[in-house]
């Protein structure tokens, strides 16, 4: 029985999360038992991500924890497969490099996750190759069984898979290959399956959302599909993320601003904010685009919450785009954000760009933009005290006095902080109202109405 155990590991964003979802739902169905317990696992599978440098070490650090569970770490593995970006990117250099692995498959394999694991649990192949990394062309689909992994009634659906934007940056076209977008009713029935199953919240996920049907005929919008997911009976909020600045069309805002499910929040990841550095990062349009789709997110969605991420330390970064960069965030006020460090990608074109900033630098402009940006957090947050909000609530409180963590609809998973809450106990997954009555740099604290 511990041989059909499997223990699954999940590293990276969420679209990678949604692959180790359709696994697992795979797993269960060939008859493979999931567990969260390691040392109960015969197989242990981690799913990797490869995006940047500190990606790649995370997950090598993790194949190396769960290899101490197979090499007498006291519990039942006997295999340790590795799958996802870290094998699409390397492939068989993986072999010589980690030998405590048994087989490494690429994102290709995802659907085929239980052939795979059925030939090596029973030894067929087992002096062929230990790499199976083909084109990256999954897309799946609403007939792919998902394990949902996320707190009670909030899921993430990912509508597409791949991106083309192709900035110099980037590592993931050549991973995840070009973008690839699901027919709308695909989506809408994935949706339905999934409310019928107690999903509260539905978080629109895939490279770039704002990209999605234009690699299909007709080219249907994602305004188009966001209405139709609106009219899923069971959903109540439905969230927005990774939209890109110059496909922000009054269309699209005017959908999020009309249908009352779709929560007022973009998430719309610049990078940054001086046009030399868009223009070497191949990023379409410039500052004044930016701008320009800001101020018209926040005209046609009043109190919409904006969420974006930056990199600091792109080759070329002077003090003065930097300073660019900081009176832009001064001047946006963004709720929420976050800060990559540039990582130099082998096999991208800025990897060839010089007037390289040391890592030193890079880290000390990521902490001042993190400190200017927790004031600017702290002041809008004070300014919701006092506000009735909804909530969903994700599970016990760890806080003294507040008895559930839960999150408003402001407030993505994982990234944004959460809202804690007082005065009673509803269950996990259910949606209530309460009143905010304080606030911190990036969490709020709330009583149950």
């Amino acid at each position: 029985m511990h041989a059909k155990k499997v223990h699954i590991v999940s590293l990276g964003c969420p679209k990678n999360l949604v692959d180790s979802e359709v696994m697992a739902g795979i797993l269960a169905e060939s008859g493979y038992l999931l567990t969260d317990r390691p040392e109960e696992a015969g197989v242990l599978l981690v799913n990797t991500c490869a995006f940047i440098l500190p990606a790649r070490e995370e997950a090598i650090a993790e194949i190396l924890r769960m290899a101490a569970w197979k090499q007498g770490g006291g519990g039942s593995c006997t295999h340790l497969v590795v799958t996802g970006c870290l094998p699409q990117r390397y492939g068989k250099e993986l072999e010589e490099a980690l030998p405590e692995v048994d087989l490494f498959l690429g994102t290709a394999a995802v659907p085929h996750i239980g052939r795979h694991l059925d030939a090596l649990l029973s030894g067929i192949g087992k002096r062929r190759r230990r790499s199976a990394v083909g084109r990256p062309t999954f897309l799946m689909n609403a007939g792919h069984k998902r394990l949902i992994s996320t707190p009670a009634g909030s899921a993430y659906i990912k509508i597409a898979d791949g991106c083309s934007n192709r900035c110099s940056y980037c590592v993931i076209p050549s991973i995840r290959g070009k973008a690839r977008s699901r027919a709308i009713d695909d989506i809408v029935k994935e949706a339905e399956g999934l409310a019928a199953r107690g999903i509260r919240e539905l978080i629109v996920t895939a490279q770039d959302t704002t990209a999605y049907g234009l690699d299909r005929k007709g080219k249907p919008t994602l305004s188009r599909l966001l209405r139709e997911l609106a009219a899923v009976k069971g959903l109540s909020w439905i969230r927005l993320l990774y939209t890109y600045p110059s496909r922000l069309t009054e269309e699209l805002l005017g959908t999020i601003a009309e249908e009352e499910k779709i929560c007022r929040y973009l998430d719309i990841p610049i990078q940054h904010s001086d046009d030399t550095i868009l223009a070497a990062m191949h990023r379409r349009g410039n500052v004044a685009l930016i701008r320009k789709a800001i101020a018209k997110a926040r005209e046609i969605i009043p109190g919409v919450s904006l969420r974006t991420s930056l990199i600091v330390g792109f080759p070329g970064e002077t003090r003065r785009r930097f300073e660019n960069l900081l009176s832009f965030i001064r001047e946006i006020r963004f709720d929420h954000l976050g800060i990559f460090l540039y990582s130099r990608e082998e096999g991208t074109k800025a990897a060839a760009l010089p007037s390289r900033i040391p890592e030193r630098e890079k880290e000390r402009r990521r902490n001042i933009v993190m400190e200017e940006q927790a004031l600017i957090s702290r002041e809008i947050n004070s300014t919701l005290i006092g506000t009735r909000q909804e909530v969903l609530v994700e599970g016990k409180g760890e806080l003294s006095g507040y008895s559930r963590v839960a999150r408003c609809r402001r407030q993505a998973p994982e990234i944004d902080g959460v809202t804690h809450l007082k005065g009673g106990n509803p269950e996990t997954g259910t949606i209530v109202a309460c009143r905010i009555i304080a606030a911190d740099d990036y969490d709020l604290f709330a009583e149950i109405l």
